[in-house]
């Protein structure tokens, strides 16, 4: 899972991470814009007043309040983005892989012919430098 993060999170990213999550459950429950919009300023105006908050112990205080709050305030069906982890079409992108290029019909392959002429020589540069270093197959493993 790569949307699980690793290492220390800083305070001033955790409150980033706040603002944004709590502009978004926002979004979910304003469904009108004008709406959303004084909400989402009155939301800037609760953040800016503790912008220069320097006492370590009251800010962590602060964000955990915070957090507290949006978990109390959270929607009940939270939007969420198309490819963003939980969304509909999270890690759906399929990356065809190369190969897949050796089947297409010659004619396919003719409207991009110094492409596939530099492919053709990249893959003889790859087969000299697998039998350099690993030498050439030996014919009795080709055939099972």
């Amino acid at each position: 899972m790569n949307n699980i993060p690793n290492g220390i999170i800083s305070h001033t990213r955790r409150v980033q991470s706040l603002y944004k999550r709590a502009l978004r459950n926002c979004e979910a429950w304003y469904d009108r814009r004008e709406i959303y919009r004084y909400r989402a300023v009155q939301l800037r105006a609760r953040f800016e007043e503790n912008r220069n908050v320097t006492d370590m112990a009251k800010a962590v205080k602060l964000l955990a309040s915070g957090e507290q709050e949006l978990f109390n305030t959270q929607h009940y069906q939270p939007i969420k983005l198309a490819n963003s982890p939980g969304g509909c079409a999270y890690e759906r992108e399929v990356e065809a892989p190369d190969w897949v290029l050796d089947y297409w019909h010659p004619l396919e392959k003719a409207q991009y012919p110094e492409y596939f002429a530099q492919r053709e020589q990249r893959k003889k540069e790859f087969v000299a430098w697998w039998e350099q270093q690993y030498g050439k197959p030996d014919p009795k493993d080709l055939h099972h």
